[in-house]
């Protein structure tokens, strides 16, 4: 059994925020670290992440780190970086300190940041990561549709270069996109004019109750105000493969 051990820091993805679907590891990470650390997105004072791992919280020190969600690297990697030092004093002094992520911590998570911040000032063997389940993973068993068969090629990627969108469709058979919201009108445009609404998807708030939203196909829907968590989920089609 995998516990957190002294001086130790561990990058735990959680999933896509329902409780059942940690890992074992994770949930034993959890269970055992001295200090957790909790993304809070800058401006509100609700964080998923800390709502999904509450039933395994007793005597663990919670701290939410408020990052701005913004597309400026200098300002993330600067706030990253402060939050990296105070985890190492926390280490230095024996603590083992996890920090959970909504996901994997290795998929457009803040985490990475961190790991980024951590890299010249611990050994590596005292840092560790936990996979966690993805948003295109759930949201594929919501739609029973296998992502990929024999020679498909699985592209992933953010969605907010257009244009690099519209090349990757010509390079894959399955594209999956995140942070699809802020450019739905763009995709829906696009996706039409290639004849591949109707074999797309989109899931937004995945296993979040009733805030969640399941689209198999969008040859018919309008969009309205979609959460920053939604993902599109293309297929192209199969490739041509022989035995």
């Amino acid at each position: 059994m995998h516990t957190a051990q002294p001086g130790h820091f561990y990058a735990v993805g959680i999933g896509p925020g329902s409780p059942d679907l940690l890992t074992v590891r994770a949930v034993n990470i959890i269970k055992s670290a001295d200090i957790i650390l909790c993304p809070q997105a800058e401006g509100t004072n609700r964080s998923l992440a800390l709502g999904a791992i509450e039933p395994y919280l007793k005597e663990q020190q919670v701290m939410c780190i408020n990052y701005p969600m913004q597309r400026n690297g200098n300002n993330t990697r600067q706030r990253w970086n402060a939050v990296a030092a105070d985890a190492q004093k926390e280490l230095q002094q024996g603590k083992s300190v996890a920090m959970i992520t909504i996901g994997d911590p290795l998929i457009f998570a803040t985490t990475s940041y961190l790991l980024y911040g951590l890299a010249d000032k611990l050994q590596k063997e005292k840092i560790h990561l936990v996979p966690g389940i993805s948003a295109f993973q759930i949201g594929a068993c919501r739609f029973y549709d296998p992502l990929t068969l024999q020679e498909d090629r699985l592209l992933l990627m953010s969605a907010t270069d257009l244009d690099a969108v519209n090349n990757a469709l010509d390079h894959c058979e399955t594209l999956v996109l995140y942070k699809a919201a802020k450019v739905i009108d763009g995709l829906l445009e696009m996706l039409g004019k290639r004849d591949l609404l109707k074999s797309s998807k989109l899931i937004s708030c995945a296993e979040q109750g009733d805030g969640e939203l399941l689209i198999d196909g969008l040859e018919n829907w309008r969009p309205g105000e979609l959460n920053y968590m939604t993902t599109m989920i293309i297929r192209v089609g199969n490739r041509d493969w022989r035995e």
